[in-house]
C-alpha cells in the first residue's frame, strides 16, 4: 500500500509540472503568435476602419484594396522586384552560410589537427564583434575598392563567413555524429568530400533545416546591410528596403496600405519554415531514441 501511495504522489506530481510546462508553452506561443495575427487582421482593414479602432481580432474586406494603395505610399513599390531581390540575397546567402558552415564544422569535429582549437577560438572571437564595428571598412572596401555598389554580391558570397553558425553545426555534431561511420566510409575506399557530401551532410539535416530558416530570417531582414550596399537603383532595392520606404512617408499616410505591405514581407519567412519545420520536429525526435 506504501509504494501505491508513492506511486499516486508521484503521478500526481508528474501531472502538475506537465500542466505547468503546458500552461508556459501556450502563453509563449500566444506572445509569438497574437503580434502576427493582429498584423494581418489589420492589413484587411482600411485606413479609416483603423482610424476609428486600432486592434481587431475580426477581419475586414479591404486586402485587396490595401494591397492597390501600396504605390501610393512608394512610388517605386514592386512586389514582384521585392520578392525577387531579396530571395536571391536571401537566398543565396543561406545556401552558402549553410553549406560552408556545415564544411567548417565537420572539418573541426572530425580531423585532427595542430591548430583546430586555436581556430574554433578564433572562429569565437570572430563572431563576438558586432557587425557596426566593421562596417565602414566593408562599405569602403566593397563600394569605394571593388566598385559594387547596387551590386548582391557583397551581401551574398560574404556569408560564406558565418561564425556563429558554425558554432551550433559544431556543437551539434560533438553531440549526435558518431566518427566511426567516417572511419567506415574510408575504409570502403569513399573520399573526404564525397563523405561529407553522402554522409554528413544527410545526417546534419536537422542542423541544417534550423540554422537555415535563422539564416534566410536574418538575410531577408537584413536592412542594415543592404541599405549601405543598395545606393541608387530603386530595381535593386530588397522588401525590407521597401517597406521601410513605405513607413517613411510622412503624407498621405495609409496605415492599412503599411500593414498589407507588411504582411506581404513577411509569407517567404513563413513559407520557409513550413518547408523545413519537418526535419526539426524529425530531429528532435531521432534525438529522443537511446540506443
Amino acid at each position: 500500500m506504501e509504494n501505491v501511495g508513492v506511486s499516486a504522489n508521484y503521478m500526481l506530481k508528474q501531472r502538475i509540472k506537465s500542466t505547468i510546462y503546458f500552461i508556459i508553452c501556450v502563453l509563449i506561443a500566444l506572445i509569438c503568435l497574437v503580434p502576427i495575427y493582429l498584423l494581418l487582421m489589420n492589413a484587411t482593414r482600411s485606413d479609416a476602419e483603423l482610424a476609428r479602432a486600432p486592434l481587431s481580432l475580426i477581419p475586414s474586406g479591404s486586402l485587396i484594396h490595401n494591397i492597390k494603395a501600396i504605390p501610393t505610399q512608394y512610388s517605386g513599390w514592386s512586389v514582384f522586384h521585392g520578392y525577387a531581390n531579396s530571395l536571391i540575397v536571401a537566398g543565396g546567402s543561406t545556401i552558402l552560410t549553410v553549406f560552408f558552415s556545415a564544411m567548417t564544422a565537420y572539418g573541426l569535429t572530425v580531423y585532427d589537427f595542430k591548430v583546430r582549437d586555436g581556430a574554433y577560438t578564433f572562429i569565437l572571437a570572430v563572431m563576438m564583434i558586432p557587425i557596426q564595428v566593421t562596417s565602414t571598412g566593408f562599405v569602403q572596401f566593397m563600394v569605394g575598392t571593388l566598385k559594387l555598389a547596387d551590386s548582391f554580391i557583397p551581401l551574398v558570397v560574404p556569408a560564406i563567413a558565418a561564425p556563429a553558425i558554425v558554432f551550433y553545426m559544431r556543437q551539434y555534431m560533438k553531440s549526435s555524429f558518431p566518427l566511426d561511420i567516417v572511419e567506415a566510409a574510408r575504409i570502403d575506399g569513399c573520399g573526404e568530400f564525397r563523405t561529407f557530401i553522402s554522409i554528413a551532410i544527410p545526417m546534419m539535416k536537422p542542423a541544417i533545416a534550423v540554422q537555415a530558416i535563422f539564416a534566410f530570417v536574418q538575410n531577408w531582414n537584413n536592412y542594415y546591410t543592404q541599405n549601405m550596399i543598395l545606393l541608387s537603383k530603386s530595381n535593386r532595392f530588397t522588401m525590407p528596403m521597401m517597406i521601410q520606404k513605405v513607413l517613411m512617408v510622412d503624407k498621405r499616410i495609409d496605415l492599412g496600405a503599411q500593414y498589407a505591405a507588411i504582411a506581404l514581407s513577411i509569407i517567404p519567412i513563413v513559407i520557409i519554415y513550413l518547408c523545413l519545420s519537418k526535419f526539426i520536429v524529425g530531429g528532435v525526435a531521432l534525438g529522443g531514441v537511446k540506443e
